[in-house]
């Protein structure tokens, strides 16, 4: 059966999309994951997947063609499928939407005059989960920043949402009151589930939210038609149940101890005694973002280590932890990349003596410090302008070498692993990645970054030498062509010019898509880097 693809919606703010390029044709086959087209939302173009499998039938939109969210698209279906009729219905319903607008004042009377509770109120606006990245299908609510009864301005910062990529501030449109919530902190729900209901103070809602349809468009804005469910009405005791509960978890000496269910989990998680942390919510309450920042005292430190939890002998034990938006979206992207690609690896290991007194000297500059990460990254920018063929990604009917160089550097955070990317690499000094590579770390583990922050690399670099491990591989950030993986210095007998001596040395190792990038190809850009880690101070020149 043939699937209707409207245009998404991208970014929170987003009304209407542009179609930058097609990447695929009408009459290519379709897998799920594959990239379908490149939108240009109000805040980035961004690239768009297929949720479905297929052929795509039908394009709705063209390039540099502009419509708005939710409009046709494109329709994917069987190979040769008759569309007429999801055209005709794709049609009609667009007539009836601009129909519906149009005739929200006479319907509205006639539904006043037979019965008024089948009317969405006046004023009303319906808040449904937004869709913050190109790739999110649920969101989860890491904190409200408002509660039940509180004033609202356009503008206002409803809740932080965290998505498969980062956890996001999702702004209200609308001014009015809050009346209703609908998912507690720390909840999940689809992409257009209920999230709040605003409108003017002492409005009863509880019929509009019992009666909500997840699957359909219950009005985010007044002057659409209402929907014959919200006159089945709930008792209004029920209403103020779906507000986020400021959960008492102890009494002290100093008193009650507010904190969000999302801060308490996160709390009890870290062995963080909540006695100790200072909310920054309303009221002291704590949120997610106080126990992101904590940091406890020597003493308590030393108190509070990590202890692991007792199990009697001979007892079968576990914990179960539910999979965030974030690991999900990544065991995705990582399985699809592992078994698409055909994945190749070059072994390499470098004298690293010079690096080391380079770096010794370089930081020797006041309000200078740079890390042999950072000369990494440089040396690969610099090699990688050398070498196209590696700065390149593959797409189904084409393959894009780029120009310009956006190096991705792998960050772990508690929910697995983010890929900031520092643009421009290769015209960046060592100390201007330096800083942008400690700032990226720093939000990464705070999920503060932005999409426009992680997207666009054409190369990723993943150093674990820091942990103290000399070698390992990693999986291609899709749809670059290559990953390199960088392991620790280590100190060891060399062999130089005949004798035997004390030397360091640090193994990489290139994860190759054999599609864009031969053996012969990635060897010559290992031997270019090389000429930059062995001797640093061509970087300079």
């Amino acid at each position: 059966m043939a699937e209707i693809i409207n245009m998404p919606r991208l970014s929170d703010t987003m009304e209407e999309g542009t179609v930058a390029a097609w990447l695929k044709k009408v009459g290519d086959k379709i897998e799920e994951g594959d990239i379908l087209a490149e939108i240009e939302t109000d805040k980035a173009t961004m690239e768009f997947e297929s949720f479905h499998e297929g052929t795509l039938l039908y394009i709705g939109v063209q390039e540099g063609e502009t419509t708005k969210v939710d409009q046709l698209l494109a329709i994917i279906g069987e190979e040769g499928e008759d569309i007429s009729e999801a055209l005709n219905g794709s049609a009609e319903k667009e007539a009836s939407a601009d129909a519906a607008v149009a005739s929200t004042e006479e319907t509205a009377d006639d539904a006043s005059s037979s019965d008024s509770s089948s009317d969405l109120p006046e004023g009303v606006i319906v808040v449904t989960m937004p869709r913050l990245s190109d790739t999110m299908e649920e969101g989860t609510v890491a904190t409200w920043l408002k509660k039940v009864g509180d004033e609202v301005e356009e503008g206002d910062i409803l809740a932080e949402i965290e998505t498969d990529k980062a956890t996001m501030e999702f702004e209200s449109f609308q001014s009015g009151n809050l009346l209703y919530i609908g998912l507690e902190e720390g909840d999940s729900a689809k992409v257009d589930s209920l999230l709040a209901i605003i409108g003017p103070k002492g409005t009863d809602v509880s019929g509009i939210a019992k009666s909500f349809d997840t699957n359909g468009s219950t009005s985010a804005k007044k002057e659409e038609a209402p929907k014959k469910e919200a006159k089945v009405e709930a008792p209004k005791k029920e209403a103020p149940k779906a507000a986020p509960a400021q959960t008492e978890t102890t009494t002290t000496a100093s008193g009650r101890i507010f904190v969000s269910p999302l801060a308490k989990k996160m709390a009890e998680e870290k062995r963080i005694n909540l006695s100790q942390v200072k909310g920054s919510g309303e009221n002291g309450r704590i949120v997610k973002r106080d126990i992101e920042n904590f940091t406890p005292s020597a003493a308590v430190a030393q108190s509070s280590a990590p202890v692991a939890k007792f199990v009697a002998s001979g007892q079968e034990d576990f914990d179960e932890k539910p999979n965030s938006q974030m690991r999900k979206a990544i065991a995705k992207n990582l399985a699809k990349s592992k078994f698409t690609a055909p994945h190749y690896y070059l072994n390499v290991e470098f004298d690293m003596d010079n690096a080391m007194a380079f770096r010794t000297q370089y930081n020797s500059i006041p309000d200078t410090k740079i890390s042999f990460n950072d000369m990494i990254v440089k040396a690969c920018a610099l090699a990688l302008r050398q070498h196209p063929q590696v700065n390149s990604q593959w797409f189904d009917d084409k393959m894009r070498l780029n120009n310009h160089v956006h190096i991705g550097v792998a960050v772990a955070v508690e929910d697995g692993l983010l890929v900031p990317v520092v643009k421009f690499a290769n015209e960046q000094s060592l100390p201007q990645i330096g800083a942008a590579v400690r700032d990226f770390a720093g939000r990464a583990r705070k999920k503060k970054l932005s999409l426009d922050e992680m997207e666009g690399s054409t190369f990723t670099i993943s150093n674990l030498g820091m942990f103290g491990i000399e070698s390992f591989t990693s999986i291609i950030n899709q749809p670059n062509s290559a990953i390199l993986s960088v392991g620790a210095i280590v100190a060891k007998p060399v062999v130089k010019n005949g004798q035997v001596v004390a030397g360091n040395t640090m193994k990489l190792t290139l994860a190759c898509d054999h599609r864009t990038v031969d053996g012969a190809t990635g060897s010559q850009f290992l031997q270019t880097l090389k000429g930059y880690i062995e001797n640093p101070v061509t970087m300079l020149v």
